[in-house]
């Protein structure tokens, strides 16, 4: 490790498992014992490597002026962290994915309501088998027949039957 450990988020695998559809159960099953395996594997390592005995090597190397130039080397070497490019993306699409999630929320509801409208409208209106003709085109303007317009049968025209 590069001398710190880095802070892991926790997943919630019950949630996750949920919104699971049946047929990938068997690749996120995959996903989290390798995600276990993963895990286990980085909390069994240490977290700051075994310090290197460089007396040892200086007294069992022949080579005189080796293992100090391999110390002084070793000594300044620094391992660059990657850099985060990918969360500000991420933030940002998610931040996109959530204001489309609310519209469509909010469009959902207005369908609902026109929908319970529609709903209270056949919930009250005088059973089918008791209509007369007029009621029917009261009730379902669509049905009536423009007579004026296209005197013949079958008063519309041919391409709106």
């Amino acid at each position: 490790m590069a001398g710190k450990r880095a802070a892991l988020k926790a997943i919630d695998w019950l949630a996750f498992a949920e919104r699971v559809p049946p047929n990938q159960r068997a690749m996120f099953n995959n996903l989290k014992t390798r995600s276990d395996a993963i895990g286990a594997k980085l909390s069994s390592l240490p977290e700051k490597p075994v310090t290197i005995d460089w007396s040892f090597y200086k007294t069992n190397v022949a080579r005189a002026g080796m293992v100090a130039e391999f110390e002084s080397k070793f000594s300044s070497l620094t391992i660059p962290e990657p850099k985060d490019t990918a969360t500000a993306a991420i933030n940002a699409q998610e931040a996109e994915a959530n204001k489309a999630a609310v519209a469509y929320v909010e469009a959902s509801k207005a369908r609902i309501g026109q929908y319970e409208k529609e709903l209270e409208k056949f919930q009250n209106m005088i059973p089918f088998d008791q209509m007369t003709i007029d009621d029917l085109n009261d009730t379902f303007p669509e049905t009536k027949l423009d007579k004026e317009k296209h005197p013949y049968w079958p008063h519309k025209p041919i391409a709106e039957l």
